[in-house]
């Protein structure tokens, strides 16, 4: 089996997490903070970015992995994708320590809610025979 679509949302999303570690190496390595977050708010700010988006991530590509091998038309795994990728481009920047409710948070967090549950519907479908 050869993945034809999950890869095209897999590469960018891997290109936000390498940039979120990134940012939460250098913020450790500018203040010596090896593990922790060292009583850093800006540190573990990013910390949180980038873990959730390896929360998401993992969880969202495994589902339309799995999608995609059962047979999943492209068109239901691009819906994924997509959301996938407005969320992991949003959330870090509505991830505000003064704000739960920031609205980029919600997109973020909403769209890879979408993404989840469509997968899972087309996993669903193709369990059940639909």
């Amino acid at each position: 089996m050869v993945f034809e679509t999950t890869p095209l949302y897999a590469l960018p999303v891997a290109a936000i997490y390498l940039v979120l570690w990134f940012r939460v190496s250098s913020v450790r390595g500018a203040n010596n903070i090896s593990f922790g977050d060292g009583g850093n708010a800006v540190l573990l700010q990013r910390i949180r970015q980038h873990g959730n988006c390896a929360e998401w991530t993992t969880f969202v590509l495994i589902l339309m992995m799995l999608a995609e091998g059962m047979g999943t038309p492209a068109a239901w795994l691009h819906v994924s994708g997509a959301l996938l990728l407005i969320g992991r481009i949003a959330h870090p920047f509505g991830l505000k320590p003064d704000t739960a409710g920031h609205p980029l948070r919600y997109v973020g967090n909403g769209t890879n809610l979408l993404a989840s549950l469509n997968a899972m519907v087309c996993i669903a479908i193709h369990i059940l025979g639909l």
